[in-house]
């Protein structure tokens, strides 16, 4: 069966002979480089304990210096799975989304006259090229000059100037006996509607030759030298040679100087590329007038594994990365991600390079932000989160995002990177919490020291520590608690955690640190604990009676139980804080004219507080709430009433 021209071309560049050979070997880690796509392993092809094979990914080739085995990513699956050719590539074209073309009789004329077509096209850039040089391209020249462009860029990228004549192209070709039709078939004339002599595409511009990865001219791009001029750049129409979705302008060469550790560099534009290239970023490339596709996406991968996204520094640039970013989120792999370095409001890389020089260039790319950073700003910048209902949509909207995430591994990176940054955005920032993650930070909050002229357990009591806000602190505990043990109901409690006021500093630290590391489990959440707050804290806190008597702690990982136990304290604290609030309210109305409003509002805050104490669910607990907000065994609270009733009715009369 013959395959079409381009077809295997195609199917190599998809096809990352890594991950092909990764199947089949164990990397030395040691040895092997994976961000240069230079790996080595042990040959599969022969019984060996040494890692003599060697893969490059970015030429696709591989070869054992054992047994001297070589060949790409099709010899390897057709050796390494014992079939054919053409099964090979029925396997590869699977794995890459490409459909295997029906049976092509005219494969070969087909692939004639591309090598007759990409002829055409090489003597089309000599012709641009000379005319350069003549007194007609002496405008085009003093404006390359004006650019900065040297001779030696100039020769480099083929550089040429198409006059402003209507047949000059067309004539010199016709003139070399090249068929019309070539010419037509190359994009390089149009028909004439008149039924006159067909007339050349680029007039009055400067031409920038496009190459494949293999170094051929398959189109071209030509800027116009009239200002007046419609459009400014112009690019050749789609050929049997030119698809500009699956093209990079100066891929090959930037491919190689990626190879060497330089970064690969995605511009907006040809001055852009060649500026780069000439102040010495050799691993430039440009999409050509159009947004990144998804093939040029794999095209910067195979290359590197985190390209620089340098885009302008206007609305239109921002707008390019919010376009790749969603493009990118489904194709995202391990190691495979983009960079964002975004140029100053209105200026592009070549401006920089001009004005500043390379040196600032260099330190916009040293300081490109990762892809996650670029999400976040586009969903939360210039927006207002200061209600629940913003917040809940910033989350459904960040949800969405990882959504599209394919892989599980990334997608839950991303979810704890954007949970980070929620938590920076979202942390309450009272003088009582410590500001978590800064380096050397203690939380403020400790367990006092207890006074050594009274009994241990007389000064641990709640009845002996009791104060006015005594009972919030140890609902407070109660609540952070239950989150710690049963982490999988935060999401039902988010805004109630963030909006949780603690009255001990340290209940302040644990509230922040369960906000910023749940819902990721028990483990995780109680060992971020310990790393920040110390072990020891936290088991303090949990031993003590008043919270390892509540259900959540006694029955961790009981969703139910602790949605129900964290709903009432909540409860509690609003109601104890409401009434607390109108005793103070009271009191100062008081100072003036009494009446009986005051006596009303106090009644009524009194009766809400009451009825939060007495829950609902009080008569299924198996614990009542003493005075002080202690937990008491109902059953020993029943004995021990029964046996103040037999003293009661036992003792004597006077």
């Amino acid at each position: 069966m013959s395959l079409p021209p381009g077809f295997l071309e195609e199917l190599r560049t998809r096809t990352s002979l890594i991950q092909v050979v990764g199947r089949k070997v164990m990397w030395d880690n040691r040895k092997s480089n994976q961000g240069k796509g230079d790996m080595w392993a042990p040959c599969p092809f022969h019984q060996e304990k040494s890692a003599s094979f060697h893969v490059d990914d970015r030429k696709g080739f591989y070869y054992c210096f054992g047994c001297h085995a070589k060949g790409d990513a099709i010899s390897f699956v057709r050796d390494s799975e014992n079939v054919d050719f053409m099964e090979a590539v029925r396997i590869l074209a699977a794995e890459a989304g490409m459909q295997l073309p029906e049976r092509d009789p005219q494969a070969q004329a087909k692939a004639d006259r591309r090598t007759q077509l990409a002829e055409v096209m090489e003597q089309a850039q000599q012709h641009f090229r000379l005319m350069l040089k003549t007194a007609v391209g002496a405008d085009a020249r003093a404006y390359l000059d004006r650019r900065g462009l040297d001779e030696a860029t100039q020769e480099r990228f083929g550089i040429g100037f198409a006059p402003q004549a209507w047949q000059g192209l067309w004539d010199h070709l016709t003139g070399k006996n090249v068929a019309p039709d070539l010419i037509l078939g190359c994009g390089l004339a149009r028909p004439s509607q008149k039924g006159g002599t067909p007339y050349d595409v680029f007039r009055g511009r400067i031409m920038f030759p496009i190459h494949d990865a293999r170094g051929r001219v398959i189109a071209f791009g030509g800027r116009a030298m009239d200002p007046s001029d419609n459009a400014k750049y112009l690019n050749s129409p789609e050929t049997e040679l030119f698809d500009k979705s699956r093209t990079l302008y100066n891929y090959a060469p930037a491919r190689e100087a990626a190879g060497k550790g330089q970064p690969l560099i995605v511009a907006e534009g040809y001055m852009d590329v060649i500026a780069l290239s000439q102040a010495g970023f050799q691993g430039a490339v440009a999409p050509l007038g159009t947004a990144v596709t998804e093939t040029q996406l794999q095209l910067m991968w195979r290359a590197v594994d985190e390209p620089v996204m340098a885009l302008d520094g206007d609305r239109a640039g921002l707008a390019a990365a919010q376009r790749v970013i969603d493009l990118a989120l489904p194709l995202l792999e391990a190691g495979k991600s983009l960079r964002f370095a975004l140029m100053p409001e209105g200026q592009d890389p070549d401006d920089i390079l001009r004005a500043q020089g390379a040196v600032a260039v260099k330190a916009l790319l040293d300081e490109a932000k990762p892809m996650v950073q670029l999400l976040w700003q586009r969903e939360t910048e210039g927006r207002d989160f200061d209600s629940p209902e913003r917040r809940a949509a910033l989350d459904k909207s960040l949800r969405e995002a990882i959504g599209r995430i394919t892989d599980p591994s990334i997608r839950g990176h991303y979810g704890q990177a954007l949970k980070d940054l929620r938590w920076q955005l979202f942390k309450q920032r009272s003088p009582a919490s410590g500001k978590a993650g800064a380096k050397g930070w203690q939380p403020r909050g400790r367990w006092a020291k207890p006074d050594q002229s009274a009994r241990p357990g007389t000064i641990s009591s709640p009845l002996a520590r009791s104060d006015a806000g005594q009972h919030d602190r140890m609902r407070e505990a109660v609540i952070l608690a239950a989150f710690i043990a049963t982490p999988a109901i935060l999401p039902d409690f988010e805004t109630a955690l963030e909006r949780l006021e603690c009255r001990d500093p340290l209940h302040a630290d644990l509230r922040d640190l369960i906000a910023q590391h749940g819902p990721d489990g028990a483990g995780p959440l109680r060992d971020a604990i310990a790393a920040a707050l110390g072990a020891d804290t936290l088991e303090k806190m949990l031993s003590l009676p008043h919270v390892a008597l509540t259900p959540p702690v006694r029955h961790p990982g009981d969703a139910a139980l602790a949605q129900m136990t964290v709903a009432e304290e909540l409860a509690k604290i609003a109601a104890t804080r409401g009434l607390m609030a109108e005793i103070d309210d009271a009191a100062e109305d008081m100072l003036g004219v009494a009446d009986e409003a005051v006596t009303w509002r106090l009644a009524r805050a009194a009766e809400a507080r009451n009825r939060a104490v007495r829950s609902e669910h009080e008569d299924r607990a198996e614990y009542d709430l003493a005075d002080n907000g202690a937990r008491i065994d109902r059953g020993e609270r029943e004995q021990f009433d029964a046996l103040l009733d037999k003293i009661s009715f036992s003792k004597p009369r006077r």
